[in-house]
């Protein structure tokens, strides 16, 4: 098998708004969309985000009509979470979980977009299972 492209695909209630709260915020820009759809992509990020309207009659199976995008967590690694994080919070964006590192080197905070699909941004102070200072 050989993957050409790879994308994560999220039922909300309102594709607009959780599509201008990527590309105004995470610097994402329209690939494509259509009625009750549309595909965001970055070209460092290697995978797009996809929104689709829940209840969407091309959906299948039947069951996803009425799923939503609950509990997921789409994160995105960084070079600077600390600065990242002053930014989202002078762009006036609500921080649902402050800034913090983990035990085993995973500094993140996490923020939602008005379907509350949350977004998380992470950057790796040290490798998992390494001590401080070795990434």
């Amino acid at each position: 098998m050989r993957v050409t492209a790879s994308a994560v695909s999220l039922n909300v209630d309102d594709v607009e708004a959780s599509a201008s709260f990527l590309k105004r915020h995470f610097g994402f820009a329209e690939a494509m969309a259509a009625d009750g759809f549309v595909s965001l992509a970055r070209p460092d990020v290697g995978f797009n985000v996809c929104y689709l309207r829940t209840g969407l009659k091309s959906l299948k199976p039947e069951s996803l009509k009425t799923r939503r995008a609950d509990g997921l967590i789409v994160a995105f690694v960084v070079d600077d979470i600390d600065a990242e994080y002053a930014r989202i919070q002078a762009e006036g964006v609500k921080v649902l979980t402050p800034i913090e590192t983990e035990p085993w080197g995973e500094r993140y905070f996490q923020v939602a977009d008005a379907n509350g699909v949350i977004i998380q941004l992470v950057q790796w102070m040290h490798a998992p299972g390494q001590p401080e200072g070795v990434a």
